[in-house]
């Protein structure tokens, strides 16, 4: 195992029986003290961010991870099925594992799946995804005055604000991180 002076950004350790991603890392050497590394990580389960202490002398479990692109194909009920376009495997995740991604996956849409141990972990999404707008207001005619908007519900059910001229049929890109209209697609 590694010492604590080995751990980089990115690398997957495990922490108190539990995968951590290591977000950033600095190594420390106070005055006269002995010197530490203090990591940021988060935990990979459940999401939560913490600082942590070790000393550049500790041993570290470093996991063994794989990052791979992998397509949508469909969603039945709470399980959505994702497939290797090289392989053709397939892997299933529930909406627990997959949480707010679930609102911004279309099929055919790609997404990158980090497999730790060669179980699925954790699911990023482009910072940008196309959507059809399946849902939507007319927009009163006129009322351009000012950045009018009105709601629009998409393809996957997510329901969010878009300017007056966009039309239900109409393909739309929207960000991932919050939520927000970014363009016509």
């Amino acid at each position: 195992m590694p010492a604590a002076n080995d751990i980089r950004k990115g690398q997957v350790i495990k922490y108190n029986g539990e995968p951590h991603l290591v977000m950033e890392t600095q190594h420390r050497t106070p005055g006269n003290l002995r010197a530490f590394v203090q990591i940021k990580m988060r935990n990979l389960r459940y999401g939560k961010a913490l600082d942590q202490r070790f000393a550049s002398t500790d041993t570290i479990e470093v996991l063994q991870t794989d990052k791979r692109t992998l397509e949508f194909s469909y969603a039945d009920r709470d399980t959505y099925a994702f497939m290797d376009p090289e392989t053709y495997e397939q892997i299933e995740l529930n909406t627990q594992q997959l949480g707010d991604v679930v609102n911004y996956l279309a099929p055919g849409g790609k997404v990158d799946i980090l497999f730790v141990d060669e179980k699925p972990l954790n699911v990023d999404l482009p910072s940008a995804v196309a959507l059809k707008v399946i849902e939507s207001a007319e927009g009163i005619k006129g009322d351009t005055a000012s950045n009018v908007q009105k709601p629009a519900k998409l393809e996957t059910g997510l329901t969010i604000q878009v300017p007056l001229f966009v039309k239900e049929g109409e393909v739309i890109r929207v960000n991932t991180a919050d939520g927000t209209y970014l363009g016509r697609a």
